[in-house]
């Protein structure tokens, strides 16, 4: 027992000589070298786990934002001729149930959520005997990481399972990602925003704290003339009564002089501090600052215009990926070749007001690039017949009814 002691008693001389004074991060970077950032700012032994979603309503909004219109956005299978392909298997499959436990809707706002928190989401193809996609599982991006395989440079997913490590290729997962510098992983917007969370949470606590050491009385109360303990106690009580009995009204008295105590309940910072978040919240995820409540200098009187700027600006840079990511993994070659291909429509969020809209569909008939039907469809109204006609627009007939020649005049 003795040698026990002696050795522990060792232990502690050797990390008591090797500290020196140092500090515990200045020993770890001697003692483990370029493992010290194991220790910084986090420990990875313990358990972290990511709240700023559901603590932080400005990214809460701009994620449920991004996630909800993505997801609303009709989705289909078309040929080279523009016409919606049903009979694929794929095309029911993300159409209407991507998986057992999803529908359509759910898995690819699960998708963007993801996508927008850890900067990646992936989903898995899941095959049935006759090697073909019965289903696309969502994974948890804190279990993959992407590696290269050494003699053939391609990309692998590893992929850690309850039963231990799987090695995927990357044709078999859906990968969508945020931007990114050498390799294949995605940047987290939380990780980039990390500081301006951080900072917004101490200035509402500096608040918090404040309000709570503030002293809490509303009136000063001068009286005329030095009394004793048990008389200002008197008076306090006459006070406290006479305002609770009277609806907050007070009658000053001769020789008492009332002052109200004048103060903010919050500080102003806290909404400087919030504006800061939502400008740098709406950069990083590239939204107009409007979405998420910042309405100076915005003009209202355009709302198609505004519409205009997220699905352009936004939108249509995110569906661009997953339209790429679902044409390369879940299209054979051959498929493509014949001129198969995903599309969002993203027209759909960009209806205008009964007036634009009836001006729009006007036009278009009008000018011979929209049929009867194709406007009814995107009423949800039944096609009727003769509507898939386009129609010039001398006497509104239908495009193939010969013109007829003036008199005397003979075709050759």
């Amino acid at each position: 027992m003795n040698k026990l002691f002696d050795r522990i008693k060792a232990q502690f001389a050797r990390f008591g000589k090797l500290f020196n004074g140092k500090s515990l991060k200045q020993a770890v970077a001697t003692t483990y070298g370029s493992f010290a950032r194991w220790f910084e700012p986090y420990n990875i032994f313990t358990k972290r786990t990511n709240h700023t979603l559901a603590t932080n309503e400005t990214i809460f909004a701009a994620i449920s934002r991004l996630s909800n219109s993505l997801a609303s956005l009709p989705l289909k299978l078309l040929d080279k001729n523009f016409n919606q392909v049903t009979d694929h298997p794929i095309a029911e499959l993300l159409t209407y149930s991507p998986n057992p436990n999803m529908n359509a809707f759910e898995f690819l706002r699960t998708m963007e959520v993801l996508r927008n928190t850890t900067g990646n989401a992936y989903a898995i193809k899941d095959y049935d005997s006759r090697y073909q996609v019965r289903a696309l599982w969502i994974l948890d991006p804190s279990r993959v990481t992407e590696v290269i395989e050494t003699t053939t440079k391609e990309l692998w997913y590893e992929i850690q399972g309850d039963n231990g490590i799987y090695y995927v290729h990357n044709m078999d997962v859906v990968h969508v990602k945020h931007i990114h510098g050498y390799g294949y992983r995605g940047i987290s917007p939380i990780d980039v925003l990390r500081n301006t969370v951080d900072f917004e949470g101490k200035i509402k606590q500096l608040s918090l704290d404040m309000m709570d050491s503030a002293v809490k009385a509303s009136f000063i109360l001068q009286l005329a003339a030095n009394v004793g303990d048990e008389k200002k106690k008197e008076i306090y009580e006459n006070f406290r009564k006479f305002y609770s009995e009277n609806g907050g009204v007070l009658i000053q008295e001769l020789g008492v002089k009332i002052d109200p105590i004048k103060r903010e309940l919050l500080d102003t910072k806290v909404f400087e501090a919030e504006k800061i978040t939502r400008t740098r919240v709406a950069s990083v995820f590239n939204l107009p600052a409007y979405m998420l409540g910042e309405t100076q200098g915005i003009n209202y009187n355009s709302m198609e215009q505004l519409a205009l700027e997220f699905v352009q600006g936004t939108l249509g840079v995110n569906v661009v990926q997953y339209e790429k990511e679902f044409n390369r993994k879940l299209l054979t070659p051959e498929e493509r070749r014949r001129g198969l291909y995903w599309k969002f429509n993203l027209k759909a969020l960009l209806r205008g007001n009964t007036k634009d809209q009836a001006e729009y569909y006007f036009k278009g008939v009008r000018s011979m690039w929209l049929t009867p039907n194709e406007i009814r469809a995107l009423e949800d109204l039944p096609p009727m017949e003769g509507g898939d006609k386009l129609y010039r627009s001398k006497d509104m007939e239908p495009i193939d009814t010969p013109i007829p020649l003036p008199k005397g005049v003979k075709t050759q």
